[in-house]
């Protein structure tokens, strides 16, 4: 019964939904595993009737099987994505219930690690932007803003956000209003203040109320420019894909981690809300450190 009603739901799939062929033939491979799943788990060969009476531990225990088996998040989050279809078809022709499995959280895809420079690339940028522009003043301003996200940590949106009056008249630390107008304190050091003095020696109207980084025409720098500078400079240095104004903020988090700060510590510089965004950071080191162990040590292989 199981190999027609799963023909019989491909065909519904094609016809009636519209699915395309692809859909169809991944949406199938996924129903399958499910039918074989059900044929072991009930010991009998799954039937409408028999898939009816299911319960949400069946379903759950369908996808820890295949958690066991090595799926990732986004591949059994697309698993219960088929069944879901099939359900609606089974309850369109069959009327079985597919209460519960709507019970079912869908699993969330595991967010991406965040991709740091290593600290030679994260200097070259800002040391050497300059090179992707023409005007002394553009080099000067995207280094001292290159300089303030890799050594301050800021996001690009906060940093061009600043007016010069924000910067402090002696301090070494700066108060940066983040996401949901939280403030936090960020260190200043000296190569950053000696990048943001060179740069206000060419600001064009380096009054308190004015914006610190400004475009050539005058205006807040748009944060596209910047992203453009740091693209053209990229590919003129070999630099990888992922060196943008916000793998800066990453870099700096990464490289305070490997010099051995504190996870709290370093939330509270970058503005972070949750401690468990910060401990991605961790990740990102244990992942450094495995490639490392796969590249050198003899017994890797």
């Amino acid at each position: 019964m199981s190999d027609d009603l799963l023909t019989a739901f491909c065909t519904w799939l094609g016809a009636e939904r519209r699915a395309g062929a692809k859909t169809v033939e991944t949406y199938a491979r996924d129903v399958r595993a499910f039918l074989c799943f059900c044929a072991e788990h009930t010991g009998e060969a799954p039937t409408p009737a028999t898939l009816g009476t299911l319960r949400a531990a069946d379903f759950r225990a369908f996808l820890a099987q295949a958690a066991k088996a090595g799926d990732i998040n986004a591949t059994r989050a697309r698993k219960l994505s088929a069944l879901r279809t099939f359900f609606r078809y089974l309850h369109q022709r069959h009327g079985v219930d597919g209460t519960q499995l709507s019970l079912i959280t869908r699993p969330r895809p595991k967010r991406p690690l965040p991709k740091a420079l290593t600290p030679d690339d994260a200097l070259s940028v800002t040391t050497d932007i300059g090179e992707a522009t023409d005007t002394a003043m553009e080099q000067a301003r995207d280094a001292a803003l290159m300089m303030l996200l890799y050594g301050a940590g800021l996001r690009i949106a906060e940093a061009l956000a600043l007016n010069v009056g924000d910067l402090p008249a002696s301090d070494d630390a700066m108060r940066v209003t983040g996401k949901g107008n939280k403030q936090r304190i960020v260190p200043l050091l000296p190569a950053i203040r000696t990048s943001i003095a060179a740069w206000l020696k060419l600001h064009p109207n380096p009054g308190r109320g004015e914006p610190l980084f400004v475009g050539l025409r005058g205006g807040r720098l748009n944060a596209g420019v910047a992203q453009k500078h740091l693209r053209d400079f990229r590919r003129l240095n070999g630099l990888p894909e992922h060196a943008t104004p916000h793998a800066l903020r990453h870099s700096f988090a990464t490289h305070l981690l490997a010099g051995g700060a504190d996870l709290r510590s370093i939330q509270e510089l970058l503005g972070h809300a949750s401690l468990s965004t910060t401990q991605r950071y961790t990740d990102v080191e244990t992942s450094q450190l495995m490639e490392v162990w796969r590249k050198a040590h003899p017994r890797s292989g």
